[in-house]
């Protein structure tokens, strides 16, 4: 498995404003090969000002096809229109490759999957 992470520097006042245009954005990497999940993570109080765009693929080569796509170009052509002022610094993308990957029973839940919590 193959995990990137997306840090955002997002200034307090527009917490709610990234918030929103995640939720309400257009997504289509359900339909990318390979992608397995996608998941926007708030930081918790005490932990700093970064929210996390954590993204799973079953591979590398799978994650590379899809920078490489047109549907990759639409979803940042988009993204660029984010107001810079929203932000304390540019994102840093981060890329891991699993070394192991424990599933638990929560994880099978319908409900966990979709609120999230």
């Amino acid at each position: 498995m193959f995990v990137t992470m997306n840090r955002f520097a997002v200034r307090p006042e527009h917490r709610a404003d990234f918030e929103r245009r995640w939720r309400e954005r257009e997504s289509r990497l359900a339909e990318v090969p390979g992608f397995i999940r996608n998941s926007v993570l708030r930081p918790v109080e005490g932990a700093g000002e970064h929210y996390v765009v954590m993204t799973l693929w079953e591979s590398r080569a799978a994650f590379e096809r899809w920078v490489h796509s047109d549907a990759f170009r639409a979803a940042h052509a988009r993204a660029a229109k984010t107001p810079k002022e929203w932000f304390a610094a540019p994102n840093r993308l981060e890329a891991f490759e699993a070394i192991t990957d424990e599933v638990g029973a929560a994880s099978r839940s319908e409900e966990t999957r979709e609120t999230g919590v």
